[in-house]
């Protein structure tokens, strides 16, 4: 049984627990965003190859991945509010030697350790929420929580943009006074919570095997984009081999990150693919627009930054709307038609080149792009729920979490030398523009085979009859929150179900 504060809405108490909340997962959820904005200047400062580049993305993404689910266990166990307020200051630690960082290696270690203290942090922010509030109020805070991320979400790329104009390590430093505010204010007003009826122990071999495997095929891989030899096969081997003996301790582990069980169900699993999918698209065609943006097209980083806005803007308008469509239709037709349409968005985006005009050439690609995730999110992750057992609920959407996050780490590592960026190319116009459209158009390949993937695997799940009597009043239960109103993550990653985040 999870333990909980049973806080209300409105109250003094209440506001607090939600804003170092929010201000927790607004740390790692714009530093995810502004980040792509500064490569260029970063690449010119530090005298980085492409590869540098990449890796300065997928540092991060790698230890956040791999460890995600480790540190929603980690706050099951040892309680919510201590695990996420050593992520907070973790993060920030992270992020001071990001800002100081003297050549590209040094980033990319730092880089690396945030991604740790991301993977502390942002489980927390939402299982604090579900321990501290029941009943209604629980909604209603999931709920103002989603909200208010969003906003942060859509303020990220503009004030990543400015921060980049000064000077790119702002970027980094600004996460220091925030961290200040929320530790202070977290110890004060946070309450703590634990699992009581976890699993003892915890998946270490798994997570261990899970970085192994997820460091060596991005190594690989982006070793082999670059023209590597011996050394990128090796890594591949490693990672093959490491993610070949993650599957088998998880089988075995008495307390696995990610239940074996899950799999058995065909939707499950297929839904996971299609978020493979999509979130590979979506980590390709973000990393290099912003970049194409301003190496071809010639905007300034702020213009770069805020040219995905839309997408964040048309996905808190409307994503609400989405996941109540889909559940009354169920999630194959919008997981059909919403890849197809940012598919259409993404060849749109073919249009932006040395002559690019932000409201002909960009809006129109980036604004059907957002219409397409739009209508995919919700009922992405609506699929994975319905297709776990309600006791799985929470270790479902962070595997769904973690399949999204390693697939942008896999995409940002392969399509680049797919598509023949490599070296300096991000330095020269005419080579980036030519391996910019080729990526492109793998990307809307991932979103077709997404759709047709959600096509002919998708099922609407079995309707569940009313109960036949009225439920005895019994213990607290975790509470399944409407799908809808989880979304603010979601162009980085589908979010973690509340009510028991991680949990390994």
């Amino acid at each position: 049984m999870t333990e909980t504060a049973g806080l209300r809405m409105g109250t003094a108490a209440g506001r607090w627990v939600l804003a170092t909340t929010v201000l927790g997962s607004g740390l790692a959820l714009i530093d995810g965003t502004v980040v792509n904005v500064a490569l260029e200047r970063i690449g010119t400062e530090l005298g980085a190859g492409f590869a540098d580049l990449q890796w300065t993305v997928n540092a991060y993404t790698l230890t956040l991945a791999s460890l995600i689910l480790l540190g929603g266990s980690l706050g099951d166990h040892f309680g919510r509010k201590r695990v996420f307020l050593i992520g907070v200051v973790w993060f920030a630690l992270a992020s001071l030697l990001c800002g100081l960082a003297p050549n590209v290696e040094m980033l990319i270690a730092a880089r690396a350790l945030q991604g740790v203290g991301g993977a502390l942090l942002t489980p927390g922010s939402l299982a604090l929420i579900s321990a501290s509030f029941h009943g209604p109020d629980r909604a209603a805070a999931i709920g103002a929580w989603s909200g208010l991320g969003g906003i942060a979400g859509a303020v990220g790329p503009f004030l990543g943009g400015w921060l980049v104009e000064v000077n790119w390590r702002l970027v980094f430093l600004i996460n220091l006074p925030i961290a200040v505010l929320i530790v202070v204010v977290g110890l004060r007003h946070l309450p703590e919570s634990r699992d009581t009826e976890s699993a003892k122990g915890l998946d270490i071999a798994g997570t261990v095997l899970a970085v192994i495997g997820l460091g060596g095929l991005t190594y690989g891989l982006t070793g082999l984009g670059a023209g590597g030899g011996v050394t990128a096969v090796v890594g591949l081997v490693v990672g093959v081999a490491a993610l070949g003996a993650f599957v088998v301790v998880e089988m075995r582990s008495p307390h696995p990150l990610v239940p074996p069980s899950l799999f058995a169900n065909p939707m499950f699993t297929a839904a996971n693919g299609a978020t493979l999918l999509i979130y590979g698209a979506l980590g390709s065609v973000f990393l290099l627009l912003v970049i194409q943006l301003q190496v071809v097209a010639g905007f300034s980083p702020l213009a770069a930054g805020t040219a995905l806005l839309p997408v964040t803007l048309v996905m808190l308008a409307f994503s609400s709307r989405a996941g109540a469509l889909a559940g009354r239709i169920g999630p194959r037709l919008p997981l059909t038609v919403g890849p197809l349409i940012s598919a259409a968005g993404t060849l749109l985006m073919l249009r932006v080149d040395e002559n690019a005009s932000w409201w002909l050439d960009v809006l129109p690609g980036v604004l059907v792009f957002g219409i397409g995730l739009t209508i995919t999110v919700a009922p992405l992750t609506a699929a994975v729920l319905d297709a776990a057992p309600d006791r799985y609920a929470g270790a479902a959407s962070g595997v769904n979490n973690a399949v999204a996050r390693a697939a942008g780490l896999l995409a940002v590592a392969v399509i680049p030398g797919i598509a023949g960026i490599s070296g300096d190319d991000y330095t020269n116009p005419a080579e980036f523009d030519a391996g910019f459209q080729v990526a492109t158009m793998i990307g809307a390949g991932l979103l077709v085979g997404a759709a047709l993937l959600a096509l002919t695997s998708v099922r609407m799940p079995a309707p569940t009859p009313p109960p036949a009597e009225e439920p005895e009043p019994a213990q607290v239960v975790p509470q399944r929150i409407p799908i809808e109103r989880c979304l603010h993550c979601g162009v980085n990653g589908p979010q973690i179900h509340p009510a028991d985040a991680g949990r390994g």
